[in-house]
C-alpha cells in the first residue's frame, strides 16, 4: 500500500502499516538520508536491520516512479526526507502467573520518503 505524490523536483511515497515498530525503522532511516539513492539503495541491501527491506523496497518504487512517471534522471536522485512516524498498536496479551495479565504491545510504523532531484551540471 504505497502513495506516491510528485511535487516540482520532488517525489513523495508512504508505506503505511508497516508490521515494524518506528524506533527501530528510524535507525535505519538515519543511515541513508540525504545519500544518492543508488547509494542508498546499495547500502540497504547488505544491513542487516529487518527494517532495511521494506524502506529498501519503498526507495526503490520511488525512483523508478520518478522515472516513469515523472521523467527525472535516476543518477540526479537523492533522499531529501525520511522519516518513520508510529501507526497503531495492536495491544494483545498473555496470561501470566497468580491470575495476571501481562501485556503485548505490537507496535507498526509508517514510513514517508521524498526524492529531490539534484540540478544537474551541464
Amino acid at each position: 500500500m504505497t502513495e506516491l505524490q510528485a511535487v516540482e523536483h520532488e517525489v513523495l511515497a508512504h508505506l503505511r502499516h508497516t508490521g515494524l515498530s518506528a524506533q527501530k525503522v528510524r535507525l535505519v532511516c538515519d543511515a541513508v538520508r540525504g545519500r544518492p539513492a543508488d547509494e542508498a539503495l546499495d547500502l540497504l541491501s547488505f544491513m542487516p536491520q529487518a527494517a532495511a527491506r521494506p524502506v529498501y523496497k519503498l526507495i526503490r518504487s520511488a525512483v523508478a516512479n520518478a522515472e516513469q512517471n515523472f521523467g527525472m534522471n535516476r543518477e540526479d536522485l537523492f533522499v531529501k526526507r525520511i522519516f518513520a512516524d508510529e501507526a497503531p498498536t495492536m495491544k494483545r496479551g498473555r496470561f501470566a502467573a497468580k491470575g495476571r495479565w501481562k501485556p503485548l504491545l505490537k507496535r507498526s510504523s509508517h514510513i514517508t520518503v521524498v526524492l529531490g532531484e539534484r540540478e544537474s551540471e551541464e
